[in-house]
């Protein structure tokens, strides 16, 4: 058989296991890709050729993988964000594009030369902290996670990615091994309602890090830990930007309003028009 006669092969056991039309091209493709070390244009190039020797037995057990619905990301180890490919293991959450609107308020309000502090808390694999840090040099950048297994990914990432030595990474809960005061703290904290584990794709609920994802019985719970927690670590004027889910706009937009300290600024929408970005700013007095 041709490598594209495998290809081929394993797109429809993938589509049989479940996966849509257009994950299962995109992931037969990759494997492919990954199990030969070849780019996209090797494969078009040299696929319609005999598959080299070994390629079956190992192409067959990475397509077993994925058929279990394995996420692609963590069969191969990598994930682009930001144009950056970031190493991905089951320790953290695969990073989402969605993700990307986190680093574009920051930039957006720190140009580039600006110096300024800020946490990235849950950094989960480092993609906020690092690709914040690969943009803005004279960034003071602190990661913080509840997961060490996270953390070493993190600072893997930050070597490979070259900002190993402007990202400060440190294990806690959420808020709490901060120490000082940032002029933005951005999150993407765990959102994701408790009963709604079933209806999640399989790739997601039964792979990727609970404590990454879930938020208590309505999704909010350490959205409004961090709402309540992060104005003592604001400066005046200081920004708290995060992430949250699918139809919690209304709720992040009181829990914002009802804060003593902190003015509520925008909501960032993604490109189907859902708001995914929560923007709040440090009230001066």
């Amino acid at each position: 058989m041709t490598v594209h006669e495998h290809v081929a092969a394993a797109r429809e056991r993938l589509r049989e296991a479940g996966l849509r039309p257009t994950e299962a091209e995109l992931s037969a493709r990759a494997l492919a890709q990954h199990a030969l070390g070849w780019n996209t244009t090797q494969l078009l190039a040299d696929g319609r050729g005999a598959a080299p020797t070994g390629f079956d037995a190992a192409y067959a057990g990475l397509v077993a993988r994925r058929a279990r619905r394995e996420p692609l990301a963590y069969i191969v180890g990598r994930r682009e964000f930001w144009g950056l490919s970031f190493e991905v293991s089951p320790a953290v959450l695969i990073p989402r594009p969605e993700t990307e609107l986190l680093v574009e308020a920051v930039l957006q309000r720190f140009p580039d030369g600006a110096a300024f502090d800020i946490a990235d808390v849950g950094t989960g694999s480092g993609c906020v902290a690092i690709a914040i840090a690969h943009e803005r040099h004279a960034a003071t950048v602190t990661a913080t996670d509840i997961s060490e297994e996270a953390l070493a990914v993190a600072s893997r990432n930050a070597a490979a990615l070259g900002v190993a030595g402007h990202v400060r990474f440190v294990a806690g809960d959420l808020l709490a091994p901060l120490t000082g005061l940032f002029d933005v703290i951005a999150a993407n904290p765990p959102y994701v309602v408790d009963r709604s584990r079933p209806a999640l794709q399989p790739e997601v609920r039964d792979h990727e890090p609970d404590v990454a994802l879930f938020g208590g019985g309505d999704g909010l719970q350490l959205i409004e830990r961090l709402v309540n927690g992060a104005p003592a670590l604001l400066r005046e004027g200081g920004w708290l930007m995060f992430e949250f889910g699918y139809g919690q706009d209304l709720e992040v937009e009181e829990l914002l309003a009802r804060s003593p300290e902190l003015t509520f600024v925008e909501l960032r929408r993604d490109l189907q028009g859902i708001a995914r970005t929560a923007i709040a700013q440090k009230r001066q007095t």
